[in-house]
């Protein structure tokens, strides 16, 4: 699964980056976004840390009954991500165009919103050797997700839309002001909302590891 998400990431990248080339737009600034969509980098945290748990998995020493701390709460936080980014763009998002300078690549779009977000789900309740997580674990799952939305609405208005040559760019419709009448209030109810969601899907990942995993902290 990790190198399927790879190979995703990689052929969107390149697909955005060869038309803006062609189009003579700023293919550092189309660069900068990509990395910029919250899709990318779920993606990207995913295949790093599958690939983590691949490699403890198979050299893992003795009779191991849980995995590592610090792999169970990368693996919450990846699951998490990744499940709000399934429903996210399923229900909001699907059939919009977004602004990553390249029309989507089909596969690979399905790959990173639909099949990458199922498999993490799924690996939730059967992935072996899960460790159980205390309730604190949501804290430092919703951290990423805070930063992003910051990162974001600063860096926004600085940016130079390199398609359309807006003076601002932002990843996601919802998240820019100058699509609503009321401006940042839309956005920040927008945000409320999806901050919701994702502590509610990380209340319900940390309760099925609890359910499933051993060791660990209860509280």
């Amino acid at each position: 699964m990790a190198a399927a998400i790879t190979a995703a990431i990689v052929t969107q990248l390149v697909a955005s980056v060869t038309r803006t080339a062609a189009n003579g737009q700023d293919v550092g600034t189309v660069v900068a976004n990509f990395f910029s969509f919250f899709t990318i980098l779920s993606n990207a945290g995913s295949v790093v840390v599958l690939a983590w748990a691949a490699i403890w998995y198979l050299t893992r020493r003795g009779a191991a009954t849980h995995e590592p701390r610090g792999l169970a709460v990368a693996l919450a936080s990846v699951t998490v991500y990744m499940i709000v980014t399934g429903i996210v763009y399923n229900l909001l998002l699907r059939g919009i165009e977004l602004p990553q300078g390249s029309q989507p690549v089909p596969w690979s779009n399905e790959t990173l919103h639909v099949v990458a977000p199922i498999f993490l789900l799924l690996d939730l309740f059967v992935g072996p050797l899960r460790r159980r997580l205390p309730w604190r674990a949501v804290l430092a799952i919703i951290v990423f997700p805070v930063v992003w939305v910051i990162y974001t609405l600063i860096r926004g208005p600085l940016v130079t839309n390199p398609v359309s040559a807006d003076p601002f760019w932002y990843p996601y419709p919802f998240l820019n002001p100058n699509n609503f009448a009321n401006g940042y209030l839309t956005v920040l109810i927008y945000v409320v909302g999806i901050a919701v969601a994702i502590v509610a899907v990380a209340l319900f990942v940390v309760w099925i590891g609890r359910r499933r995993g051993s060791g660990g902290n209860m509280r």
